[in-house]
């Protein structure tokens, strides 16, 4: 394990509907760390030279797909028809490493805890809720009839799965994967945060409070 002194990396998989990214907002407010989602996005395109737009077509899903369109003239090489999932997860995996390398910081998804695996500073927790609640939640939030928020919700997490599965050869949203799973229903999202900082600072990874 590579030791990163001084240094927290929570890395946060999440159900759609969970509150999940609330969650992850809330620890960096907490912490007075940086929060990485979409933030991951627009470093992996800065870092390669390709349009933000290529990774939010591509984010956390597997498939081939034409970037003719996408291209920005930069620093990463000459255009080619086709981008694969690999190239892109690579190129993102280098963007969160470098992250973990130089600050404490919350990353939500993109198998995160994978790519970071090898670092001793990491809790890796995933966000679950109970079906209706994350129902509700999507209908709320999104403007949704129940049909499509749970067609919604049912697509986006299969599509989750299927990216972390394929390329962590793990299994995505199963307990056994993580140090820490949490149903944001009970604690609500302050409350989630707050009982993860809590477990941080019991398995040692953050300093207890007053030291």
């Amino acid at each position: 394990m590579l030791k990163m002194d001084n240094r927290i990396i929570i890395n946060l998989g999440r159900q759609f509907g969970s509150g999940g990214k609330q969650v992850a907002l809330a620890l960096g407010r907490k912490l007075g760390i940086s929060v990485y989602d979409n933030e991951l996005i627009t470093k992996a395109a800065e870092t390669s030279g390709f349009s933000p737009d290529v990774f939010k077509v591509k984010d956390e899903k597997r498939n081939l797909f034409p970037i003719s369109s996408f291209f920005t003239t930069q620093t990463f090489g000459a255009p080619k028809n086709f981008l694969n999932g690999e190239n892109l997860f690579q190129i993102q995996s280098s963007v969160i490493r470098e992250i973990a390398e130089k600050e404490s910081a919350v990353i939500v998804g993109r198998c995160a805890d994978y790519i970071l695996r090898d670092l001793d500073c990491t809790i890796d927790v995933f966000i679950t809720a109970p079906k209706e609640n994350r129902i509700k939640l999507v209908m709320e939030r999104m403007n949704l009839s129940r049909e499509k928020a749970e067609d919604l919700i049912e697509k986006t997490d299969r599509k989750r799965e299927t990216y972390y599965n394929y390329y962590t050869f793990g299994n995505w949203g199963v307990a056994s994967n993580y140090d820490l799973c949490v149903d944001s229903s009970i604690l609500g999202i302050e409350g989630t945060a707050d009982y993860i900082i809590d477990f941080a600072r019991r398995a040692g990874i953050l300093p207890k409070e007053g030291k």
